[in-house]
């Protein structure tokens, strides 16, 4: 049996028609955007499948080949400029093919080899001491290889390359002092202790107390900084990781809070470059410095409003992201050689006035309120990298000196003193300042601790 049903007409003019018609659209529209997703999560999830799966189709592969000009070749290790042992290699005594004795050499082939030693040096210092004449303290002599003056008891001691091993396997590589001491144990049979290991970076802390100052003050005569911060452990207690880095170094410093203090220890509060972060409102205190917000998190930030919002409300975030969008391709432009800083500072302008009116728009949702109070809030710090060309529109620089830090704290936790966190910060600071100039960390840190006297830190590469 057939039920009919009547439907009543569709009436522009009725207001309740009206109001169905706008929430049956919104439905629609939201449920396109929720098959959306679905389709997403489910592509993800098929390529994350089992990888035992026998049904498994590889994904297409993009074309052309990686970007890299030693990619697909094959590079020929040169031959190395000094020999240390060399061996004679005769002829077997029969051939391996037909088992003939006879054999008759014809050439002499060369092969070279690169092996790592894996023996220990136990060094002996017989140290003359005596007693000064004029003041009758006492004095001994000290050779260049030797990290200490300790005799008697404390007499054995660890070399430079051990120290400096143990600083580039703890705090580069993120091995705990446990992976350090077994580290060292199979490659050189190499005994020691996981508190022997830990007093080893606090010695190599104290030696780089003046390359730590001097690295603060490469940062603070740089005309751009970027700062960012993590949380930490320190005694068992929350603490934070902050970061700055400038053009040829990077300062790290560890602190109880997230104040504003490491930052105004470090630059100092009439500091007028360029301060490049991710919005955190205690930076804003920095008024002689020109500010610039991280573009990355603004994406972030609308992306997350597009996803959340339906209807009229997608408008303000997409409006948005297509201002910071402008004025990257602007800069981009630039860098092709495109258009001048002259222009640049005219893009800057007129993206700011476009921003504003944006901002001033009335809104009713939540989350389009609070950005449109950020934005506006700091409106001159969103296109500074316009005005100052060479400024960096993100603070991608600040997260990359934060990364190895949080792997760090991933293996082995924190620090479990505040002496350990100051030897974290100073051997942190010179290895990736030396990274940025293209030094050897390793080779720093082994010529500081058999130093007497603090070293300068290598020259940045403009400066060689």
């Amino acid at each position: 049996m057939l039920v009919v049903m009547d439907v009543p007409p569709n009436n522009a003019d009725c207001p309740q028609c009206k109001q169905l018609l706008k929430i049956i659209e919104q439905l629609q529209e939201q449920n396109k955007r929720l098959e959306q997703r679905l389709e997403k999560i489910e592509r993800e999830g098929k390529r994350q499948a089992a990888p035992f799966r026998k049904s498994r189709k590889p994904l297409p592969k993009k074309p052309g080949r990686k970007k890299g000009d030693d990619y697909g070749k094959h590079q020929r290790r040169a031959a190395p400029q000094t020999i240390d042992e060399t061996y004679v290699v005769p002829l077997p005594e029969a051939c391996p093919d037909c088992g003939e004795t006879k054999l008759e050499k014809t050439e002499t082939v060369v092969q070279y080899q690169t092996e790592i030693p894996r023996t220990v040096i136990h060094r002996q210092f017989n140290i003359d001491a005596g007693v000064c004449c004029g003041c009758g303290c006492r004095v001994q002599g000290r050779h260049e290889l030797q990290t200490s003056d300790a005799t008697g008891a404390a007499a054995a001691q660890f070399g430079p390359n051990v120290h400096a091993a143990i600083a580039l396997a703890n705090k580069e590589l993120g091995l705990s002092h446990g992976k350090v001491r077994r580290l060292l144990e199979m490659l050189f049979d190499l005994s020691i202790s996981r508190s022997t290991s830990c007093r080893s970076m606090l010695r190599t802390g104290r030696r780089l107390e003046q390359a730590h100052e001097e690295v603060g003050r490469s940062v603070r005569g740089s005309p751009q900084v970027v700062g960012d911060e993590t949380g930490w452990r320190v005694d068992g207690t929350s603490a934070w990781l902050h970061a700055f880095v400038g053009l040829t170094a990077t300062y790290y410093e560890i602190d109880p809070t997230r104040s504003l203090q490491p930052a105004k220890r470090l630059l100092g509060m009439d500091w007028s470059g360029i301060f490049g972060h991710d919005g955190w409102s205690i930076y804003d205190q920095f008024t002689e410095a020109a500010h610039q917000q991280c573009f990355a998190h603004l994406f972030r930030r609308c992306d997350a409003l597009i996803e959340q919002n339906t209807g009229g409300a997608l408008r303000f975030p997409r409006e948005v992201k297509s201002l910071l969008k402008q004025g990257i391709e602007f800069r981009d432009r630039f860098v092709a050689g495109e258009v001048s800083a002259h222009g640049m500072r005219i893009m800057a302008g007129r993206l700011k006035f476009q921003m504003w009116k944006l901002v001033l728009r009335p809104k009713q949702h939540a989350g389009n309120e609070r950005l449109a109070k950020f934005l506006g809030n700091h409106l001159r710090s969103l296109f500074t990298f316009l005005r100052h060309p060479g400024a960096d529109a993100t603070n991608w620089r600040g997260e990359q000196a934060i990364r190895p830090a949080v792997v760090n704290r991933k293996v082995w936790g924190g620090n479990r003193s505040w002496s350990g966190a100051a030897a974290q910060s100073r051997i942190m600071s010179v290895m990736q300042t030396c990274k940025q100039r293209r030094a050897d960390p390793f080779r720093f840190n082994r010529n500081q601790l058999v130093n007497p006297s603090p070293l300068a830190l290598p020259l940045p590469i403009c400066a060689r």
